[in-house]
């Protein structure tokens, strides 16, 4: 069963309808998740901090995965896809932008791989065989797609995503495109930390907080408790 949740403003007696629902509704539990295999090709990164770009639906849930990872020290709520003057919620929620919500993870290859952040991308923080949308979420803004900032990224996502499709990982072929990263552009200040700071939010409670559960009992090493939230990190800059 599903419940397609309205993300913002929503009523008091629809909030109210919606409790209910999820509580006699069958819980996506983290033990639906299965590991999947890592990627055969990873990247052989040195230097300082990299980037990723990820979009697996609404970027609430995708942030929230990666702030609780280890070795990303920010995960960004944005879009990407489209151009600076679309990059708004409002504009971007029409689906006619060419951007998708996406969230801009910088992480410390000393501490965690691009392929690792790619095996959690593609089993806990979204569904990749889902083509323009995500749960509850439809439209194009809401496509699985990988931005990636590099050649080498380019091609290891690539490479996993053949490896997983010839695997039969997944019961449906995966529909993530990947491309060249053009732009990331922040979304606005709400929008940041929004699973931490609202954890009790319906579509929070029934769409995403398994997706933590799901990290914590399949990626236990990678987990962590305490989120790395966007917050602390203006606060230490």
């Amino acid at each position: 069963m599903r419940v397609s949740f309205g993300r913002l403003a929503l009523c008091a007696a629809t909030v109210g309808a919606l409790v209910w629902s999820v509580a006699s509704a069958p819980s996506r539990a983290a033990e639906e998740a299965v590991v999947i295999p890592p990627p055969k090709l990873d990247a052989k990164e040195t230097g300082g901090l990299q980037t990723a770009v990820f979009a697996g639906g609404c970027f609430w849930g995708v942030q929230g995965v990666f702030q609780h990872t280890s070795g990303v020290v920010n995960a960004l709520s944005g879009y990407a896809g489209g151009s600076r003057a679309s990059a708004s919620y409002p504009l971007v929620s029409t689906g006619t932008t060419g951007h998708a919500e996406a969230v801009e993870v910088k992480y410390d290859p000393k501490r965690i791989s691009y392929g690792k952040l790619l095996q959690i991308y593609f089993s806990v923080a979204h569904d990749p065989t889902q083509l323009d949308r995500q749960g509850p979420d439809t439209g194009p803004q809401y496509r699985s797609a990988i931005f990636t900032t590099s050649d080498e990224q380019k091609q290891i996502a690539d490479a996993y995503i053949a490896q997983l499709d010839a695997a039969k990982v997944f019961s449906a072929p995966i529909v993530t495109k990947v491309g060249p990263l053009k732009g990331f552009y922040a979304a606005e200040a709400y929008h940041q930390d929004y699973l931490t700071l609202h954890p009790n939010q319906p579509y929070i409670a029934y769409n995403d907080l398994p997706k933590i559960e799901a990290l914590k009992k399949l990626f236990p090493t990678e987990y962590l408790d305490k989120p790395t939230l966007v917050s602390s990190v203006k606060a230490t800059n």
